[in-house]
């Protein structure tokens, strides 16, 4: 069963583009691309940088701490010195929120 909690509103993302929330422990990045939204966890698998910090290229997020490469729609890793990819969260819009499941975190 599903547990969704609110992120922020759509209009938040109109001056930047993810936004950040945590869930008993798990930090969570919701990135707003185009008419689209997605959530990751918001940690590098190579080492603990917050993947939110890096630079946003299109669908894919830079870290910022070693430039390990993730597609933010699936998780995947694209580059190294990442070998794993980051886990993905469901993500909603009902009217003007902007939700996360964190059920399985």
């Amino acid at each position: 069963m599903a547990h969704w909690i609110r992120v922020a509103s759509v209009k938040d993302f109109e001056e930047r583009p993810v936004h950040t929330v945590t869930y008993e422990d798990v930090d969570i990045a919701v990135f707003k691309i185009g008419q689209d939204f997605y959530a990751i966890v918001d940690q590098c698998t190579h080492m603990d940088a917050r993947l939110s910090e890096g630079a946003l290229e299109g669908h894919v997020i830079v870290c910022p701490l070693h430039g390990a490469k993730f597609d933010v729609r699936t998780g995947a890793v694209l580059s190294l010195p990442a070998a794993s990819p980051v886990d993905t969260v469901p993500v909603k819009v009902e009217g003007n929120d902007v939700y996360v499941d964190v059920e399985d975190l």
